[in-house]
């Protein structure tokens, strides 16, 4: 007789159990046929449980935690009827999620630098079985971001097995930052917050499971290391959590084609492709950003890792807060004001956020990514380099290079391909699961 799961259980359409086999982990609202309890013992479940996920005719297609308030309605963590959704499931795949970042990145260091895996996702929501969930690390401080109400009931178990793993392999972290301020947390019915995790709190560890006494640290400031550039990071206040890790590796490209150029660096943010372009030995680099508080920050950034000048007292690295998408257009249109911001220039980094976060505004964006592009190939000479990318999963890589080469024939200019990259292997792309692959690279030569 076959035992009876103690799940309830989500019956599901043909059409969701195709994407189901296909590997993709999400079913939709509308692809579910009906919620049963659990065979056991008739329990219904409750928002956040788990539940089992079946076709009409019982076929199990995995095991998922429920999101009642939202259009994804289940996201599957596991196809192996066998696991127990306990303590020791969720270690591994901790183990798993860090050992891939060890493999994936332990060996490519820069010489005398930090270790790579001291900055870095150390969970990547659905690319590590942790659906909504995101993790990532800045020395000794770990920063979450949790936007589903599955995730958000295990904190108390994930939390305790993060800091077991990463002590056990040496890495002791001294506090979990939670920046649960994203507006999309609506969408599962969850609150805004954000702010330290305080692991003396009531329920805040699973029963059985230990931790070092934390004390709550003091600041949410926290100085990190990549690529050898120091970085003072507000993790409270800057955008996503406090960095953008995904790009280690496209900034290290950049840097090593920057030596002796006159360098553009758009959409800055804190500065790293400019400090890496700095510390790559570029003659001038120019940071440009909309917020001030960016720029603010670039150039403490410049100033803590001695980029600012160059070492015969002159200015190598400026700073100018401007909106790049009216700042390229006028220094096409006025030599003058080229050449008072540093250039010409003969390497331009375009590095914008994402022009689009729906399927429906995907036309609207390629639009955007041509117009910028098409600025900055009129700028550059021919000969110079052109670092571009779109870090929008709806502006698929296919769509992107479409918008980039509309650009090139508007701007009358051939494109060289140097390289192609996508994001840190620390962002895991998930084969099956699209929404993994978000963030495209290239670097051109203009010919």
């Amino acid at each position: 007789m076959r035992q009876l799961r103690p799940y309830p259980q989500v019956v599901v359409t043909a059409k969701a159990a195709r994407s189901l086999k296909g590997g993709h982990p999400w079913v939709f609202e509308g692809e579910v046929l009906r919620v049963e309890p659990a065979p056991s013992d008739g329990r219904a479940p409750a928002n956040g449980d788990v539940v089992d996920v079946v076709e009409e005719n019982g076929t199990y297609q995995g095991t998922g935690l429920l999101s009642q308030q939202s259009k994804i309605r289940v996201r599957v963590v596991s196809r192996n009827a066998n696991d127990r959704f306990d303590a020791s499931f969720w270690r591994r795949k901790i183990e798993w999620a860090w050992e891939h970042r060890k493999v994936a990145m332990g060996s490519l260091a820069l010489p005398g630098c930090e270790p790579d895996t001291n900055c870095c996702r150390v969970i990547f929501s659905e690319a590590d079985g942790f659906p909504g969930l995101i993790v990532d690390r800045y020395e000794d401080i770990l920063v979450s971001q949790v936007g589903t109400v599955g995730m958000q009931l295990l904190r108390p178990t994930i939390y305790p097995l993060l800091l077991q793993v990463l002590q056990a392999d040496g890495v002791a972290i001294r506090g979990i930052y939670e920046r649960n301020d994203s507006p999309a947390r609506a969408k599962e019915g969850l609150p805004l917050h954000k702010g330290f995790y305080d692991f003396a709190a009531p329920g805040a560890v699973a029963e059985g499971l230990d931790v070092p006494a934390l004390p709550v640290p003091d600041s949410a400031r926290v100085l990190a290391r990549e690529n050898g550039i120091l970085f003072d990071l507000d993790i409270e206040n800057s955008q996503k959590t406090g960095f953008f890790l995904d790009q280690k590796y496209n900034r290290r490209a950049v840097r090593n084609i920057a030596a002796g150029r006159r360098v553009l660096d758009c959409f800055c943010h804190v500065g790293p492709f400019g400090l890496n372009a700095a510390a790559g030995g570029a003659q001038f680099v120019r940071c440009v950003d909309v917020s001030q508080t960016a720029i603010d920050l670039a150039r403490l950034n410049a100033r803590a890792n001695n980029l600012e000048l160059a070492p015969d007292g002159s200015e190598r690295m400026a700073f100018t807060c401007a909106n790049v998408l009216d700042y390229l257009p006028h220094l096409r249109q006025d030599r003058q004001a080229l050449r008072q911001e540093g250039g010409p220039f003969d390497l331009i980094v375009l590095d914008p956020p994402a022009f689009t976060k729906s399927r429906s505004t995907v036309r609207n964006a390629a639009h955007g990514y041509r117009e910028i592009n098409y600025e900055a190939m009129r700028l550059l000479p021919r000969g110079g380099y052109l670092a571009t990318c779109s870090c929008s999963h709806f502006m698929t890589r296919d769509l992107l290079a479409k918008a980039i080469a509309e650009a090139a024939h508007q701007a009358n200019v051939q494109l060289k391909q140097v390289e192609e990259r996508q994001q840190a292997p620390d962002h895991p792309i998930l084969w099956g699961v699209p929404q993994t692959h978000y963030l495209d690279f290239f670097i051109f030569q203009i010919v």
